[in-house]
């Protein structure tokens, strides 16, 4: 029903993940798919455009309650309205949140390795951070909560946290989140959650489970960052949420609105709520395929001297371990053989590399032969 092993041509799109690099290259770097939006997503953007109209435009109430919805069914969360504020991206709420947040003097806690914004947000906005290191445990990449306690000051205000797990591919357990949200009280931190991935989950029988989720206290708390964007392939488009229940923190992160920050685009507002209304049956199918992408990467890898992984149980990203290898920078030495992936040093771990193996099959075995080679 759904082809995603059709070839598609990106190059002459302005794409920022096939343009970056010469055409004798194959990019497995950013994280956007090389996948069509759903057919439903593309006839909501089609309707739109015939309207003619392009206005600025309102969050749609039906995308709110169509949020709303979402979170009960999926995680038996209970939130209300008031509580989801529309913003462009994550990126723009992970930076929001380090710089009206957290006051100047104050400290904030970043996993180690995590995708770079959740430190980077703390950099530009001068506020000092402590990298936290995450360990394998059992195969999958986990909080090392001695270290977690070690790293709190009295000063501390932040704990961001990457939930599913990037570049890590772990699928926080409910025990494991119901601890760290009990640290975080202890402690009166609050929470930024990037939640992004929180549909991308390969590992079936395995459940995302928002932190804000596990109790009122952790709900009030919390700052929830989600989009739709990774999940259902229009993260060009630019829409994301973050929920808030906690007043004076939903007023504190909406400081910028209309100001530095824009809102979603019209375009956003409507792939969002395709997505979400209609788009179920492709979100699964693309699942499968990536779950089989998954696998091949994870019985290639394991066959190349020098490089291992851990399983993951999320997300389209591969954290490879290339230590092995012996080279200075495992990043420059596979894109001089063709392969670009995202340099581990970008995440805090430089002897790693990301894969994205969100791509047709055919260009992934491509690209996994040259790495063997």
């Amino acid at each position: 029903m759904f082809n995603f092993d059709a070839p598609q041509q990106r190059r002459g799109t302005w794409s920022t993940r096939w343009e970056r690099y010469p055409a004798d290259v194959i990019p497995l770097w950013v994280a956007d798919t090389d996948f069509r939006a759903p057919p439903a997503v593309l006839g909501a953007l089609q309707r739109r455009i015939a309207h003619g109209i392009l206005g600025y435009s309102a969050p749609p109430e039906a995308l709110r309650g169509a949020v709303i919805q979402r979170m009960q069914r999926l995680y038996g969360w209970r939130v209300e309205p008031g509580w989801v504020v529309f913003v462009s991206g994550v990126v723009p709420g992970l930076h929001l949140a380090a710089r009206h947040l957290v006051r100047p003097d104050e400290h904030v806690l970043v996993p180690a390795p995590v995708y770079h914004h959740l430190k980077r947000a703390a950099v530009l906005a001068a506020r000092e951070h402590t990298d936290v290191p995450l360990v394998l445990s059992a195969g999958r990449w986990v909080f090392d909560e001695d270290r977690l306690k070690d790293a709190v000051r009295p000063n501390t205000r932040l704990l961001n946290l990457c939930n599913p797990q990037n570049p890590g591919g772990t699928i926080f357990t409910r025990a494991e989140l119901a601890r760290l949200a009990a640290f975080a009280e202890k402690h009166g931190l609050v929470i930024c959650s990037d939640e992004i991935h929180a549909d991308i989950l390969l590992d079936e029988g395995k459940a995302h489970v928002p932190i804000a989720s596990v109790s009122r206290e952790a709900s009030r708390r919390t700052v929830t960052l989600i989009s739709p964007n990774k999940a259902f392939g229009f993260p060009g488009a630019g829409c994301a949420f973050a929920i808030i229940e906690d007043p004076a923190l939903r007023q504190a992160f909406c400081t910028d609105h209309h100001a530095t920050v824009h809102d979603p685009s019209v375009f956003g507002y409507e792939a969002s709520l395709a997505a979400y209304r209609e788009c179920g049956d492709w979100l699964q199918a693309q699942l499968a395929y990536l779950r089989g992408n998954r696998d091949l990467v994870e019985r290639e890898v394991a066959a190349i001297r020098g490089l291992k992984m851990a399983h993951v149980e999320a997300t389209y990203l591969a954290w490879i371990d290339a230590s092995g290898l012996g080279v200075p920078d495992p990043y420059q030495y596979f894109l001089e053989r063709g392969v670009a992936m995202s340099p581990g040093a970008q995440f805090g771990a430089p002897g790693f590399v990301r894969l994205n193996f969100g791509t047709q099959r055919a260009l992934l075995e491509k690209a996994l032969q040259r790495m063997k080679k």
